[in-house]
């Protein structure tokens, strides 16, 4: 019963076997670390941490404590099972309910509980061993006798008359006791040498389940990052959306109002206009000829003179056109890009990364490359470009460098092919060389660089050329240097984004951009 209690005691809650690898909560109770890591998984959605045994919440992701006490015990207790627990085998002479046997009597034949063991035989010939239902392994299968003896030429257990009359007379043999001691002598021997072996598959099993730790964990933080960054850019987002419909309000607002404005001022004077086209009207029923003459007067003033009504009716257009302007959408066009930049500006940020500004170096471009105004694309061409000598210019190798060099900091950029010929993208210390096959991109050790067609793809540096298992149908690339890190990655920016290869190095020189072009090819720098 005892072993009972302590085995449920040892039993993780979640899996209900067990304990594996056990880690504590803060609450203090207990689990598998793969049960709990899965559990705190599944919570994460729901952005609340609770304990499965006590429900007590978390406001972040709990910390695993390793348990090694616990773990220590539970292995104590599966090495030590076998002796705790019942054999199955019950003593022969209690007949009214089953008692376990504690020892079997090779002679008898026989099992005994304790009480019944103490009423048996005490002589020698009488051999008791541990409880066992296999009464017949223990006896001679020729001459139906007790095994006494352990032939090591045959290396079979025997009984008196196979050494005295059967197959092994002659043979040196060993009682079974001392036959036993030097099997488990050679046993310990063999223990200690796997001991060693054992230590070493613990440390390594541990190191994997620390990664293994270490890799959720980060996964865990990389996913709040992420969450907390989607968060700021709908943020972000809502206030470029606010300024824009806030502009289009604005201008709305103003347009109207003069708008308003006018068509009050409009009405004001066809109120006017009708009142005098009444009282004109009115006049013109008139048949008395001295009172229609001294009216005369009223009836040409103001708009209804037909001298004055030009001019009115001028400022009234000129008004009209003062008014009816449109919306500015190129000024609400600006206002959503300069919000949108900053939402870009303020991720790159977060996430580290800085997109330089990279121009080719037209003094170092090779004569049969040519580089646009912008000085962002790089095209083989089959004439020569007139162009002054210099001292760095590639002479040999349709190549060309960036101006300026990256000698710190994590950046990324994009490069887009146009699908032609055979490219060459990478990076190279200003140090390569101008001239011969040594200063081709693929064939020296300053530069680390990928060589693409519509055929292969491959990594090269230190004429070292590894070709790479992709479709080459993307035309764009995204390559990201971490200088300090010593690390630059190559990536096809298809959909899914695919990492194609990855260089590391101790960089001791500034970086700058190289290209390398052929029979068409054109490279350039997206921004």
């Amino acid at each position: 019963m005892a072993s009972a209690d302590l085995r449920a005691e040892l039993d993780c809650s979640i899996c209900l076997s067990h304990y594996t690898d056990p880690v504590s909560l803060k609450c203090g109770h207990d689990f598998c670390r793969s049960c709990i890591v899965s559990a705190l998984d599944a919570q994460e959605a729901a952005g609340v941490y609770s304990c499965p045994e006590c429900r007590a919440e978390y406001p972040e992701r709990p910390a695993l404590e390793k348990n090694r006490k616990l773990g220590n015990i539970v292995e104590r207790f599966l090495s030590a099972r076998p002796d705790m627990e019942e054999t199955g085998i019950f003593c022969t002479y209690c007949t009214k309910s089953p008692v376990p046997a504690v020892r079997t009597c090779l002679q008898c034949e026989a099992s005994f509980c304790g009480e019944h063991l103490s009423r048996h035989s005490k002589s020698s010939e009488h051999t008791l061993v541990e409880p066992t239902a296999t009464l017949k392994e223990r006896k001679c299968s020729t001459h139906k006798e007790i095994l006494k003896y352990y032939c090591p030429i045959d290396a079979a257990c025997i009984c008196v008359s196979c050494c005295l009359v059967g197959e092994h007379r002659r043979h040196d043999v060993e009682l079974l006791d001392v036959a036993s001691e030097k099997k488990k002598e050679k046993l310990r021997k063999y223990l200690e040498k796997l001991n060693p072996q054992k230590a070493e598959i613990q440390t390594r099993l541990q190191n994997l389940q620390d990664r293994q730790r270490n890799l959720q964990e980060k996964a865990s933080d990389k996913r709040k990052n992420v969450r907390k960054l989607f968060m700021d850019i709908k943020e972000q987002l809502e206030m470029a959306e606010k300024k824009a419909l806030s502009e289009i309000s604005r201008q709305e607002e103003k347009i109207v109002s003069q708008i308003s404005d006018l068509i009050k001022k409009l009405e004001i004077e066809e109120d006017e206009l009708s009142r005098k086209m009444r009282h004109v009207e009115e006049m013109c029923q008139v048949t008395d000829p001295i009172r229609l003459l001294q009216e005369s007067d009223i009836t040409v003033c103001g708009r209804g003179d037909d001298e004055d009504t030009g001019g009115d009716d001028e400022d009234t257009e000129e008004d009209d056109e003062d008014t009816e302007g449109d919306l500015d959408e190129v000024l609400i066009s600006l206002t959503l890009h300069r919000s949108m930049r900053d939402v870009v500006t303020n991720v790159t940020s977060q996430l580290g990364l800085h997109v330089p500004d990279i121009l080719l170096d037209e003094d170092t471009a090779n004569r049969e490359v040519k580089i646009s105004e912008d000085l962002k694309t790089a095209t083989k061409t089959e004439e020569e470009q007139n162009r002054p000598e210099s001292p760095g210019r590639f002479l040999n190798c349709a190549q060309v460098l960036s101006r300026c060099g990256l000698s710190s900091g994590r950046h990324y950029w994009e490069v887009e092919w146009n699908q032609i010929g055979t490219c060459g993208i990478g990076l190279s210390y200003p140090s390569i060389v101008r001239k011969g096959w040594r200063s081709g991109i693929e064939y020296n050790d300053k530069s680390w660089c990928l060589v693409i067609s519509s055929a292969v793809c491959a990594a090269c540096h230190r004429s070292v050329i590894s070709p790479l298992s992709v479709d080459t149908t993307s035309p764009r690339l995204g390559v990201f240097l971490d200088y300090e890190a010593g690390r630059l990655s190559f990536y096809w920016l298809c959909d899914p984004i695919r990492h194609l290869h990855t260089f590391t190095a101790a960089f001791s020189q500034p970086l700058h951009v190289l290209f390398y072009v052929w029979r068409g090819a054109s490279v350039r720098i997206i921004s």
